[in-house]
């Protein structure tokens, strides 16, 4: 079976992991700092703090830039459901927008139309799906015009851009994950990262249980501290994430160039995106997702769906009342498969999935 991810670790993270444990400094600390300061400068970004995942960091951005009960948030209905779970954790309202049918992103023009329909959302909480930005020449005029704060979900974007520009440096925040099958991994980790100084204080507090000084709690907080172990891994995935992202466009520039079929659209690339493919997401058409997926499933390749109900359906939203018809994601959620493109395959697993995917009957 060719796997849909694969997290690849080395030798160099085993050593960086086996020389915390003998230092018996396993918790936050140095270690933990340096990967921030690391993270921040690969970015060109003033302030990163590291925490326990990618939905802590989101919760945490929101709290720290004021959001809270009575506010409302505008993001996306097609997305892994953290981005809107940050929003309800902080007593905040989630409020939808459509997103386009090429890049799977929040379309420009459905945040405007919201916009106008209601003048008290407060912030964007955008979403670079899949290893792509979104338009933000599109969506910066609309934050400065409504004067909205931006919040940017990267869980999926490390090393993604905009006219060169990383994604995660935009907006107020940004966000992001190191879940084992990121683009990059820290086992279990996330990041904030920001321009401002006020803001940055603000998050460490919060993932500090609201201290500065030991024992004095300026604020009510949270344990969402990383961990020196988790910090060592990422100070080595780091150094590798250029390549490995360097490998997944070369993968998905092999996957593009190769299939070849009526019933399948490959993934869109906008001009001015630097898109790292942290999935390559076909489109099945003609309602044959089910017949192409057990295909798949046929030949060992393996496969995702991301994700199979929009975040205003699912159970545990039920009882807010969301509109639950948004008619792209609608469409886009019954056709999406996403294949292997991950730095850990060979020329034969890569000319194995162009082939099997191109005799799809």
């Amino acid at each position: 079976m060719i796997p849909i991810a694969q997290p690849l670790i080395g030798e160099e993270e085993q050593t960086a992991v086996h020389e915390v444990l003998e230092s018996g400094m396993l918790a936050s600390g140095n270690i933990v700092r340096a990967f921030e300061e690391e993270f921040a400068d690969y970015l060109g970004i003033e302030h990163c703090i590291t925490t326990t995942s990618g939905t802590t960091a989101l919760e945490v951005a929101l709290r720290a830039l004021g959001i809270g009960p009575g506010d409302k948030v505008l993001t996306t209905p097609f997305s892994f459901i953290a981005s809107t779970n940050s929003i309800v954790y902080t007593g905040a309202t989630p409020v939808f927008a459509d997103i386009r049918p090429d890049t799977f992103n929040i379309d420009p023009e459905k945040i405007e139309a919201a916009l106008r329909a209601d003048s008290d959302i407060k912030a964007l909480l955008i979403v670079h799906l899949f290893g792509q930005a979104c338009n933000m020449d599109q969506i910066i005029p609309l934050v400065e015009k409504y004067h909205l704060l931006l919040i940017e979900d990267c869980a999926q974007s490390h090393g993604a851009m905009w006219k060169g520009k990383p994604v995660g440096t935009f907006g107020d925040v940004g966000c992001f994950s190191f879940y084992p099958t990121k683009n990059m991994t820290t086992g279990e980790g996330g990041a904030i990262v920001t321009h401002d100084d006020n803001l940055a204080e603000t998050c460490r507090l919060l993932i500090n249980h609201g201290m500065a000084v030991r024992y004095h709690h300026d604020l009510i907080g949270y344990n969402y501290r990383m961990t020196n172990i988790a910090a060592a891994i990422g100070r080595c995935q780091l150094r590798k994430l250029d390549r490995f992202n360097q490998i997944r466009r070369l993968n998905g520039a092999i996957l593009t160039e190769g299939i070849h079929h009526s019933d399948i659209t490959t993934p869109f690339v906008q001009d001015d995106a630097f898109f790292v493919y942290h999935q390559y997401t076909l489109r099945i058409k003609n309602d044959k997702r089910d017949q192409f997926t057990d295909y798949l499933n046929a030949n060992d390749i393996g496969y995702g769906i991301f994700y199979p109900l929009s975040i205003p359906e699912q159970k545990c939203y039920q009882r807010f009342g969301f509109n639950t018809v948004w008619p792209v994601t609608d469409l886009i959620k019954n056709q999406v498969v996403s294949i292997p493109v991950h730095p850990g395959l060979s020329e034969e697993d890569l000319d194995m999935i162009v082939q099997v995917v191109n005799k799809f009957q």
